[in-house]
């Protein structure tokens, strides 16, 4: 269970959602789409379109170590410095890792309709049965959960029962879980009046998820959400926890220091399945860009300066930003690589 909390927008997480079901196309794993703001039908139609041809991967890395090769020649290293190991933002030779995807083409839908796949659209749901209870949470959680729950039975994903047939995997996307549009009220008032809904839906949702082969990923709109208690449970209840900060509208999207990226990637909790510690990175600043064809995520470094002007004031909101920067959590190792899921 993957939690992503949203971009302020909302652009950059509906991004990583897509990734995911994309992935799930293309391995040929059973999909399951939920949302209560777009309709799933068309969180298909948009899935970026898989770059099936390994040469292209292969002339990416051979762009980045020239990049790399270029930029040693044009720095002079001090004496001092020269014996350390240098840190590179992404691995200068290509390794093939799952698939690639370009995000300025869409999926064909003879692509997508190959794989099987099902919907829940919350508004259509409300509509085509009276309201009901169950499990003591909303009706909007309710009945997404009794609907996993009879795809995950019917559909042979029950890990626990004897399957006759092949088994597969399902990959299952939850949109904006949390929002008012779920009939919830978490994100409107820090004293809502069902602050317990959303840590039951994902309680159970995850005792799913354990006994099923099944893999899921939500959205959940952070920056809405008031009571950081609510938050703390979702983080508790989620085996990883992914944050994503967009520095669309903020006064980071003129900072020098992050011109060459769009955001940051928060990663406040990492799976430890069957295990008492889990993995710690040897970097915890993350930045993402999204290119012309690619989104990416790679180490965040300070600009070397090269300037013997800079006046001081520059040099204090630098050092200001580089402590921001190592407030962070804990993060996966995660070099400059596209998303794969």
């Amino acid at each position: 269970l993957v939690s992503t909390e949203e971009d302020k927008y909302g652009l950059y997480s509906n991004l990583l959602l897509k990734y995911f079901l994309a992935e799930g196309v293309v391995c040929g794993h059973d999909l399951f789409v939920a949302s209560a703001k777009e309709h799933p039908d068309n969180i298909l139609k948009e899935l970026p379109a898989p770059l099936l041809d390994d040469t292209y991967g292969k002339d990416l890395g051979d762009e980045a170590a020239v990049k790399s090769e270029d930029f040693q020649d044009s720095m002079k290293i001090a004496w001092r410095y020269q014996s350390l190991p240098k840190i590179e933002a992404s691995p200068t030779t290509y390794t093939k890792f799952g698939h690639y995807y370009d995000i300025s083409k869409k999926m064909s839908p003879e692509l997508y309709q190959s794989v099987k796949w099902h919907s829940f659209y919350l508004h259509e749901e409300l509509s085509s049965e009276p309201e009901m209870q169950a499990w003591n949470m909303n009706s909007g959680y309710a009945r997404l959960l009794q609907s996993i729950q009879r795809i995950i039975s019917q559909e042979g994903f029950d890990g626990s029962d004897p399957q006759k047939k092949q088994r597969n995997v399902l990959r299952i996307g939850i949109q904006s879980l949390g929002s008012i549009l779920w009939g919830d009220d978490v994100c409107c008032s820090d004293a809502p009046e069902d602050p317990h809904s959303l840590t039951k839906f994902l309680y159970v949702l995850r005792g799913l998820l354990r006994k099923s082969l099944s893999a899921c990923i939500i959205t959940v709109p952070a920056h809405l959400i008031q009571n950081k208690a609510i938050m703390e449970r979702v983080t508790n209840l989620s085996d990883m926890v992914v944050g994503l900060e967009s520095f669309i509208g903020s006064e980071r999207e003129t900072n020098p220091l992050y011109k060459d990226y769009h955001g940051l990637v928060h990663v406040h909790q990492i799976p430890r399945l069957n295990s008492l510690i889990c993995d710690v990175s040897d970097t915890k600043d993350l930045a993402f860009r999204l290119k012309r064809k690619l989104f990416t995520i790679e180490r965040l470094h300070l600009p070397p300066d090269l300037s013997d002007t800079v006046s001081r004031a520059s040099k204090q909101d630098l050092a200001g930003s580089a402590k921001l920067l190592s407030s962070g959590c804990g993060a996966v190792a995660i070099g400059k690589r596209h998303l794969d899921f």
